[in-house]
């Protein structure tokens, strides 16, 4: 099958929709498929990044704007697919495969990832407002299948109302988590020293894009936490990149928390996987429901690490409450503040948690499992003769 994957950043861009855009690609083209991934051209260090697995295609936009880019090319260059996979969102891209389809009809199968509502602040929030009440839910409709993450994110997203109407479309595809590379390891002694943790310290850990694009992260909530957490054997790591990591240091700064609160940097998957093997345990923060899932979540549970996590649609079903780590109110620091001294000053609870994530992980989030999911998803739509 000839499967084009839409996606509006990719690697070496490291977020949420990027990661599920490769698992999709590397996954789909280890069962046989010619699999061309189709993004915006955002750096030209980027072509240099090359996938012996499938092709990337990184079209040239004829005007950019945050995450997103105008890519008419789509329009042709999409054509000769036997299937579409289109995540959405990508502004400037959705659009034109909306058109497309509208053009070919039947002839064209397309899949939409909806990976999260759009909710924006300040002045973009306007915008994303308008396009969500105009625009998506023409796109949404358009497609052949929806893949969602969960239906518990999807039922209390802006798509709840297309789902009563057209159930049928939907289907509920989680992302899947290497667990090859994410696994249980000892303790990096490098990394060890490098963030001078001894012997009796605890590691919280956050992975995530320090961006604008990713505002909703709750770094400045997680902060702010710290002093009121009042446990002074713990360290928070934040491993991620992004244009609003000196504002996040500065902040840490001018709280006096530099030796306790540290910033590793970008990590590579085989470098992540230390980090969070050097954790006992990850937080999510995040602040609103543009955090659809959380898929450093399922990475550290496979590493036998419990969660910590914001009470979010979609985030809370990652996990098991009070099985392999807590929820806590959004933006609630008493309740936040509740959860980690419970689970950091209990060993025992600790390593219950751990063991119940990795059992999770292995069980609901296998690569292989769930692209082999997705790929009979395709295969029933493809099989459907285009004039029926």
């Amino acid at each position: 099958m000839k499967i084009a994957q839409v996606v509006c950043r990719f690697k070496p861009y490291k977020g949420g929709i990027s990661n599920v855009a490769y698992d999709y690609a590397l996954g789909l083209s280890k069962l046989g498929h010619q699999v061309t991934v189709f993004t915006p051209l955002v750096d030209s260090k980027d072509n240099e990044v090359k996938f012996a697995e499938f092709e990337v295609r990184r079209l040239k936009p004829l005007f950019s704007f945050g995450n997103s880019g105008f890519l008419p090319q789509l329009f042709w260059e999409l054509r000769d697919f036997d299937l579409v996979n289109l995540h959405y969102p990508f502004f400037g891209g959705a659009e034109v495969v909306w058109l497309l389809k509208k053009y070919l009809g039947k002839k064209l199968k397309l899949v939409i990832n909806y990976q999260m509502d759009v909710v924006g602040s300040g002045w973009k929030k306007s915008i994303f407002s308008f396009h969500t009440k105009h625009f998506m839910p023409k796109i949404i409709a358009s497609a052949d299948k929806v893949i969602v993450s969960s239906f518990d994110y999807a039922k209390n997203s802006n798509i709840k109302e297309l789902i009563i109407q057209r159930s049928d479309k939907f289907v509920e595809i989680p992302p899947s988590v290497n667990l090859n590379i994410f696994k249980p390891a000892i303790n990096d002694q490098i990394l060890m020293k490098k963030f001078d943790i001894k012997a009796n310290e605890k590691v919280l850990l956050f992975v995530g894009a320090l961006d604008q694009a990713h505002y909703f992260k709750g770094i400045h909530f997680l902060i702010d936490s710290y002093k009121a957490i009042g446990l002074d054997n713990l360290k928070i790591i934040i491993v991620g990149e992004g244009d609003l990591k000196n504002e996040y240091q500065k902040h840490v700064l001018d709280l006096g928390l530099i030796d306790k609160i540290l910033f590793a940097g970008f990590a590579h998957d085989r470098e992540l996987v230390n980090f969070y093997n050097l954790a006992d345990a990850i937080i999510l923060p995040s602040i609103d429901k543009s955090e659809a899932f959380g898929i450093v979540l399922i990475e550290a549970m496979a590493c036998a690490k419990p969660v910590l996590a914001a009470n979010l649609p979609g985030v809370r079903s990652v996990f098991e409450n009070r099985v392999s780590g807590f929820t806590f109110e959004v933006l609630d620091q008493h309740d936040l503040v509740i959860k980690v001294r419970k689970i950091f000053t209990d060993d025992a609870l600790l390593s219950q948690f751990g063991q119940a994530a990795k059992e999770r992980a292995e069980k609901m989030y296998s690569q292989d499992v769930l692209i082999n999911k997705l790929n009979k998803v395709y295969e029933e739509l493809v099989k459907v003769p285009p004039n029926l």
